[in-house]
């Protein structure tokens, strides 16, 4: 996915808070669509090819959790939710909506240049990474894709990195930092329990095995165990 080729949707009941960021995206080569509402932002969504849609979270009309549940019936497309409450509840619901990052106002646009850039850098498959096959689980880099049991699980791009990486690196144990360091690329201080929350959904769609799980490694963080 070359950077001048991604098209991003900003949606936001605040036009002056549009207007800014369109012209930071704008600078950097991105493709822009704008949305006040999250009926327009369904829309858009719908009618364009996008890459990654940055999403507040009060709006008429559709909230922005209402209009996450929607986009993820038909799409894992990167999603960043942007929003003036800093309370953990909100950042943990919009997580487990399946949102790829959370930002609250205020942020320096150049911070959410680079949060940009990091998922989309993150949700371009690589060519390089291999297919990692367990019992019963199949991970294919090259598309994203999860298989588990012969049925193929859908995955946002942040829990399939996690997974991915886990993975990729059995009966090693990481800490949640260095799991938010490895899969987001960047600090969230004070925040890990995106780290468990991420781990949380991706459990709940790869259950009952026995040969292998992802473990809590109690005062550390994660392993992905295998016997």
């Amino acid at each position: 996915m070359n950077m001048v080729e991604s098209k991003i949707l900003i949606v936001d009941d605040d036009v002056n808070i549009c207007e800014l960021i369109e012209v930071y995206l704008l600078k950097e080569g991105y493709k822009v669509y704008k949305a006040y509402d999250g009926e327009t932002a369904i829309k858009i969504f719908k009618e364009k090819q996008l890459d990654l849609i940055l999403l507040d979270v009060m709006m008429p009309k559709m909230d922005g959790y209402t209009v996450l549940k929607e986009i993820r019936r038909d799409s894992q497309i990167p999603v960043i939710m942007l929003t003036a409450k800093g309370e953990t509840f909100d950042k943990v619901l919009g997580l487990e909506l399946g949102a790829d990052d959370y930002m609250v106002k205020p942020f320096e646009p150049k911070e959410l240049v680079a949060r940009i850039r990091a998922v989309l850098r993150r949700y371009k498959p690589s060519s390089q990474k291999r297919t990692i096959e367990y019992k019963d689980l199949v991970i294919d880099p090259d598309s994203y894709i999860v298989i588990y049991k012969g049925s193929k699980i859908e995955m946002p791009p942040k829990e399939f990195e996690l997974l991915y990486f886990l993975a990729s690196n059995p009966n090693k144990v990481f800490t949640r930092d260095q799991l938010l360091y490895e899969v987001w690329g960047y600090d969230y201080p004070g925040d890990s329990r995106t780290v468990d929350v991420h781990v949380k959904r991706v459990r709940e769609k790869l259950s009952e095995q026995t040969d292998w799980q992802i473990k809590t490694v109690w005062g550390v963080g994660y392993k992905f165990e295998v016997k």
